[in-house]
């Protein structure tokens, strides 16, 4: 009698443990709790220490449309804000975005503003830092030829003609060394290809590292992204005089894809399949530069909204040396 009582109550506190949980994972609480606990932080003098971005294509080329075609109207909307809030809205989850969540958002915003909109939601401050520190170097004013323009300033990592293939493969397993998750984006494309420069900003890191071979790390001027690109050509894989400390302007050619890497000796082709490993990682602090806890974003859905600034390049005979066909001059604040 005794063993069957016991036996009961530990069947009821299981059933009850179980209903907490399920009660949990219906509100949300597990999804949520990370990036309300960063906002906390964030919000008493800290910094952001974890961010998803898995904002996809068409809700990222919805909003930059309309940021950019409402610059020069009296309303203008901030494509940041608008995912901001919808970041907001889903929880970071935007497996349930929907087109028309975007529009019911642009008309409040013709009779409401963004901070009326806002200030009761809980998180919009979290996700506009976050997004921020992911998009903030990408769209603005720029001139070509002297003609002033504003649009899409960020571009893709591949030059334009040169065929590639994404390989949608971040958080895959990885044993190399050790065991540890993929965390860039495989850009499958010929030895040569011309790497371009995503953003404009200040070379950080440049030479041979055992696991991602030949590569460069470029930081942006406002310092939060840093832009890594992996396994360039064995012999020549940077553009002439590429040097650390050496600022580059977004759409210059900086180097050209191979297959180096996972050998702790220099210039050997150990990466079976040519590619470039294209990685952003997200500094709120200093600290965080190199570290065991380094926020590195998913850049797949990136790289489908940048395909449409892809640059144009050209060949010198002679150097056999790839560079840009026009120059810009990008406006930064």
């Amino acid at each position: 009698m005794f063993y069957n009582s016991m036996k009961m109550k530990k069947i009821m506190a299981l059933f009850l443990l179980l209903t907490v949980l399920a009660v949990f994972v219906s509100a949300g609480y597990f999804e949520r709790s990370a990036p309300a606990a960063t906002e906390t932080q964030a919000a008493a003098g800290g910094y952001i220490k974890y961010v998803e971005f898995n904002v996809p294509y068409i809700a990222l080329k919805k909003a930059m449309n309309l940021d950019i075609s409402s610059h020069n109207q009296e309303k203008k909307y901030n494509w940041i804000e608008l995912l901001s809030y919808l970041g907001a809205k889903y929880g970071g989850n935007f497996s349930h975005y929907k087109s028309n969540d975007m529009d019911v958002l642009v008309e409040k915003l013709k009779t409401q503003s963004m901070d009326d909109l806002t200030k009761n939601m809980k998180l919009y401050g979290y996700y506009h830092k976050a997004y921020t520190a992911v998009l903030g170097g990408l769209l603005g004013s720029y001139k070509v030829n002297g003609e002033e323009k504003y649009g899409l300033i960020g571009f893709s990592p591949i030059a334009k003609t040169f065929p590639y293939n994404d390989y949608d493969d971040f958080g895959a397993a990885r044993s190399y060394g050790y065991r540890r998750q993929h965390l860039g984006h495989d850009m499958i494309a010929a030895t040569g290809t011309p790497v371009i420069a995503v953003e404009s900003g200040v070379v950080e890191a440049l030479g041979w590292n055992q696991y991602g071979g030949w590569r460069i790390g470029i930081r942006s001027f406002d310092k939060q992204r840093y832009y890594y690109y992996a396994h360039l050509r064995q012999n020549r894989p940077y553009v002439a005089n590429l040097a650390v400390g050496q600022t580059v302007t977004a759409g210059d050619v900086i180097g050209y894809v191979g297959h180096t890497g996972y050998s702790t000796k220099e210039n050997v082709n150990n990466i079976n399949l040519s590619h470039l490993h294209f990685g952003l990682q997200l500094i709120f602090d200093e600290s965080q530069k190199e570290c065991n806890n380094e926020i590195w974003v998913d850049v797949y859905q990136l790289t489908m909204l940048l395909r449409q600034n892809q640059s144009t390049v050209i060949r010198n005979p002679e150097t056999k040396e790839y560079s840009r066909q026009t120059p810009i001059e990008i406006q930064y604040p």
